[in-house]
């Protein structure tokens, strides 16, 4: 059976198209991404669940793939330290054919059955992490093989596929299969699947890190203070908690570091 990521997408002659239509048919099947999530939400909210347990007893998260697949994984897992104020090894992102695979696609390095394993033993893997597959086809043997072996070895999985019944699913104790239909230009998996895989991966990691007490009522209290912007919403959210003018807000700030130890340097 045809995968429903390789079918012929449903639009014919694209470069006959006027740049208004192009963009307006894009954006139409961009649309049927959230609503091809929804359904999916039950096994979510499983798999945050689980995710969150193992991290409160010390172990972490790690997302693999390859191509873009393994680019959203590294993209999700680079933001959690800044957003949420969690260690950088907390959440990992791995992708086949390491960084280099990062910028520049390295060939065949997602058929090798084996290495995503030999990659998750760098980081001294153990039944106390969790491991997250994501492949839009759901038949990369990078993230197939590294599954099938977690699995052997107690560790929990899930994945995140656009496929029905594919081989990756078939390794996940927490399969997650997000069908969003042909693509605009055949088999392009950057994407309505790229689409579904980010807003899966954002559910999955902001859900996470709230259940980790890393947000309180909707503010980034633990953001790290990298740059200029992030000290002034910080000034100001402090400004608001604390009922302080702005100069004391943004003094109190970078005394403490974090918009939660100011607040708590005030409550204790």
């Amino acid at each position: 059976m045809q995968k429903t990521t390789e079918q012929a997408s449903l639009y014919r002659h694209l470069e006959k198209m006027r740049t208004d239509e192009l963009l307006l048919n894009i954006n139409r099947e961009d649309k049927r991404v959230p609503e091809a999530i929804e359904p999916c939400i039950p096994k979510i909210a499983a798999l945050v669940d689980v995710i969150a347990d193992k991290m409160l007893a010390g172990g972490r998260l790690f997302y693999m793939g390859a191509g873009t697949s393994g680019r959203l994984g590294i993209v999700d897992a680079s933001e959690c330290p800044p957003t949420f104020g969690v260690p950088h090894g907390l959440v990992i992102g791995l992708i086949a054919g390491g960084d280099a695979a990062i910028r520049k696609a390295v060939e065949h390095a997602e058929d090798d059955t084996e290495q995503g394993w030999k990659d998750l033993m760098q980081y001294d893997i153990t039944d106390k992490d969790v491991v997250i597959g994501i492949a839009a086809s759901g038949t990369t043997p990078y993230v197939i093989g590294a599954l099938k072996t977690c699995r052997q070895q107690g560790i929990i999985t899930g994945c995140i596929t656009c496929n029905i019944g594919s081989p990756v699913a078939a390794e996940a104790d927490f399969p997650i299969e997000v069908v969003v239909g042909p693509e605009f230009v055949t088999g392009s998996t950057r994407m309505k699947s790229g689409t579904a895989q980010k807003l899966v991966l954002n559910m999955i990691s902001t859900a996470v890190m709230i259940k980790l007490g890393r947000v309180e009522d909707n503010k980034m209290v633990n953001m790290q203070l990298t740059n200029e912007k992030l000290i002034d919403r910080g000034a100001k959210m402090l400004m608001e908690l604390l009922d302080l003018p702005y100069a004391e807000a943004h003094a109190l700030l970078l005394q403490h570091g974090s918009v939660k130890k100011a607040v708590q340097s005030r409550t204790v």
